[in-house]
């Protein structure tokens, strides 16, 4: 949606392709990372941690990349103006207050629903179903006052809340039935023992190598298919390590791995050759845009992401920080 809005008109203005690209690749992946996420509800299932812990242990994690991303923007913008040029004289015809009116009607009914859906669940109002219930009267509310609510698109909601609940309980489904049947057959067992003949036997140690398995996994893989792999192998081997002594408590590793994986994540949306926002991006300006122009253009971005994970491990607070405040576990 944001390449379909938002590039053709940056690159009309005389933004640089790089950054353009760049820069509406990057945030586009962030939606799978801000609550209410569609990951996080699946990781969680996976690994049978509350939705609501997760939902709250992505938000810090999620402004820090947000932050990096505006960061680097204004800092390439200040050095090389010319590949972040000023509106055109065309586009400043708006007062302030128009603009400032127009931005409030945009964002301030999605953001006051939104705020309603997390806040439940955040400060124990609501389960996670309860708010899901919330945000569609919500969401049916808003299509209504605008005058969008006819009888085709509420047939076209209803059928894409069926697939989309129909794909996750098949995925939640035979995902379990994987987990217990390996764990039934020793998987644990072979799992710690092959990684040992390699040097890896200590927590940290297979910490680092999943991380790194899950960022080269992402170059050819999405993130369904990676989440599928490597939860169910790798999590409860990790969660059975010891991690209290830096996280503080043993409960809170595993919502921290979750995000940690996470923010990893973000990279296999934007690392060729199979990053699928790339291609996105491709097919929407297939004659302006070059591939070359969007791989050069991801490559800062994905360094931010890797950049976020690292401070996320470093600083474990970023992730169970609010989750402890609102009393999550």
């Amino acid at each position: 949606m944001l390449s379909l809005i938002a590039l053709p008109t940056m690159l009309q203005s005389g933004y640089s392709r790089q950054l353009a690209s760049g820069t509406i690749a990057s945030a586009g992946t962030l939606g799978i990372l801000i609550p209410p996420s569609i990951m996080l509800i699946i990781m969680g299932d996976l690994l049978q941690v509350p939705v609501g812990v997760l939902f709250a242990g992505a938000v810090l994690p999620g402004l820090v990349l947000s932050s990096l991303y505006i960061l680097y923007i204004g800092v390439n913008a200040y050095f090389r103006p010319h590949t972040a040029p000023p509106p055109p004289p065309s586009d400043e015809n708006l007062s302030t207050s128009q603009l400032l009116s127009q931005l409030a009607r945009a964002l301030v009914p999605p953001t006051v629903l939104i705020g309603l859906v997390l806040g439940s669940i955040f400060f124990g109002y609501a389960t996670p179903t309860e708010a899901s219930g919330v945000g569609c009267a919500g969401a049916l509310l808003l299509a209504a006052i605008k005058g969008r609510l006819g009888r085709k698109n509420l047939a076209l909601m209803i059928d894409a809340a069926a697939r989309t609940n129909g794909m996750v309980f098949l995925i939640t489904l035979t995902a379990t039935a994987f987990a217990y049947t390996f764990r039934a057959l020793g998987g644990d067992d072979a799992v710690v023992q092959l990684l040992g003949m390699f040097g890896i036997d200590t927590p940290w140690r297979l910490l680092i190598f999943v991380m790194v398995l899950v960022f080269l996994l992402g170059f050819f893989f999405d993130w369904l298919e990676i989440c599928l792999i490597v939860l169910p192998i790798f999590g409860p081997i990790l969660a059975q390590g010891d991690f209290s002594d830096y996280l503080g408590t043993q409960a809170a590793f595993l919502p921290w791995f979750l995000i940690l994986v996470a923010v990893n994540l973000q990279t296999s949306f934007l690392t060729p050759p199979f990053g699928f926002a790339l291609f996105y991006m491709k097919g929407v300006m297939p004659d302006t845009l070059q591939l070359i122009d969007i791989y050069k253009g991801i490559i800062p971005f994905v360094l931010l992401q890797l950049t976020a994970l690292a401070l996320s491990i470093v600083f474990p607070d970023l992730v169970l920080w609010l989750p402890r405040y609102l009393g999550l576990f």
